[in-house]
């Protein structure tokens, strides 16, 4: 079997150093400790998004405070609110860290309550979903694991694969950081990526996102200046409908 980031320590531990740097091996838990301090310091400032002014979300899981995820979150949760009481599935466990959710999860890997330890291509549903939301997860398909196969495509396979599961009118929508995976990059920036919609966010303060056009996003590489990403891109894939 192939490893990969969740099939041991000192796997995990690798590929934490490959990917961020035995510095952020000591910051990152130096984050965690001082999250219940630094919080309550941080902007509550809103950001902008198509239109809407959303709220950053702290929090100390994972130093959500500090990352991406302060952006993604509130991005995701508008969609599925939309989507109350319709179908909704999550590729990869994100969202139930936060809080209760009533939404089904796949995740292949990450094993919790609730969560249904599968591949995503071999999903295969009785139902189709009106949303599917997935969260800093397709980067890492097929770049953080040993597997035989091109990311790029794994990733297309894996999108295909989601658009299957849509019901008329549906809506699958990714976030994902830029400068990550070089695969994914050169989906998005040549357009192979096949989506319907495109936005992006960069970072100009640690607590401060801005949407923007894909040219200034770009120019905003993972971990410089800011930890994590500091860049990322919305991607919807199918038609809008109670994510409208």
């Amino acid at each position: 079997m192939a490893s990969h980031l969740y099939s041991g320590l000192v796997t995990k531990l690798k590929w934490f150093v490959r990917r961020f740097g035995w510095a952020e091996v000591f910051r990152k838990p130096i984050r965690a400790l001082f999250a219940p301090l630094t919080i309550p310091f941080l902007s509550n400032a809103q950001f902008a998004w198509n239109g809407k002014l959303l709220s950053p979300f702290y929090h100390r899981y994972n130093v959500t405070w500090a990352g991406e995820r302060m952006v993604e979150i509130p991005i995701i949760r508008t969609y599925i609110d939309r989507c109350f009481g319709r179908n909704v599935l999550e590729v990869g466990n994100v969202l139930s860290h936060y809080g209760l959710v009533n939404h089904l999860i796949i995740d292949k890997y990450e094993k919790a309550a609730g969560v249904l330890n599968l591949d995503v291509l071999d999903y295969r549903p009785e139902i189709l979903f009106d949303l599917i939301v997935s969260i800093s997860t397709f980067e890492h398909i097929g770049f953080d694991d040993d597997a035989v196969g091109s990311s790029r495509d794994k990733i297309l396979s894996a999108i295909d694969h989601c658009r299957s599961l849509l019901s008329e009118g549906g809506v699958f929508v990714i976030t994902v950081p830029l400068g990550y995976n070089p695969d994914l990059d050169s989906l998005i920036s040549s357009g192979e990526i096949g989506s319907t919609s495109l936005s992006f966010l960069y970072r100009n303060g640690f607590s401060k996102w801005q949407q923007t056009d894909y040219a200034t996003a770009v120019g905003h590489p993972y971990r410089h200046f800011f930890p994590y990403a500091n860049s990322l891109a919305v991607i919807e894939f199918g038609k809008r409908n109670c994510a409208a």
